[in-house]
């Protein structure tokens, strides 16, 4: 399997790269980057596009891949909607686009978040922006995914890029293995994220919206759509 990556520097990002790296079915992962991360791996390509809105001219590189994991995205706090909108639905419905053209029998997976509005019509700019996000990618030919998690705990060495993130996580470390213990539908961790993507692009019959606890299922036991029975 190859894979194409997006945020592959965030936390999220750095997780699920951790796992394409060390699973021996993935042949080759292409990361799109702002700039080179300087991280070097045999099977690790790095596609160096400093603005995705200008997405189009990325399409050589998206094409021959069997997935895309899209793990970028950003906070919005002290952002406007239209901000906010330009970068979460224009940029990743732009890289969406151009794949479902040049790999069309791909799996594109779609970190959005625990509360997002399907109806994209509630209060919420964030979960309003993210609901039409989802409902776009749904409706485009390409098999789209979209994964829903709540708290994640970050594993050994990874951390956001974001300085408030880096906080909360710094806080609430030696917290989130307890929370987990005691709400383990809320809370899962960026191995089994990354393991869990996997299992979707190895999975057609996998459902095609999964909240936390669906990842975290298919994350600890990523033998496929059962593993959420």
């Amino acid at each position: 399997m190859n894979v194409l990556l997006f945020g592959s520097t965030g936390m999220v990002g750095q997780g699920v790269l951790r796992e394409c790296l060390a699973d021996p079915g993935v042949e080759r992962v292409t990361a799109v980057v702002r700039s080179p991360s300087g991280r070097t791996h045999p099977k690790l390509r790095e596609v160096v596009h400093r603005d995705l809105a200008d997405a189009g001219s990325l399409e050589r590189d998206l094409a021959g891949h069997d997935a895309c994991f899209f793990c970028l995205g950003v906070s919005s706090a002290g952002m406007s909607e239209a901000d906010y909108r330009r970068v979460t639905f224009d940029l990743t419905l732009g890289v969406a686009r151009i794949l479902a053209r040049v790999a069309p029998g791909s799996t594109f997976v779609y970190v959005s978040g625990a509360g997002t509005d399907s109806t994209a019509k509630g209060s919420s700019m964030w979960a309003r922006v993210k609901g039409e996000t989802e409902n776009a990618l749904l409706a485009l030919p390409l098999r789209a995914v979209m994964f829903r998690p709540a708290a994640i705990q970050p594993g050994p060495g990874i951390t956001s890029r974001t300085r408030g993130y880096r906080l909360f996580y710094a806080v609430m470390r030696p917290v989130l293995p307890v929370l987990k213990a005691l709400f383990p539908r809320w809370v899962t961790t960026t191995e089994r994220v990354g393991r869990a993507m996997l299992a979707v692009a190895r999975s057609p019959g996998s459902p095609r919206i999964l909240e936390s606890a669906d990842i975290d299922a298919l994350g600890a036991d990523p033998s496929g759509p059962a593993s959420l029975g």
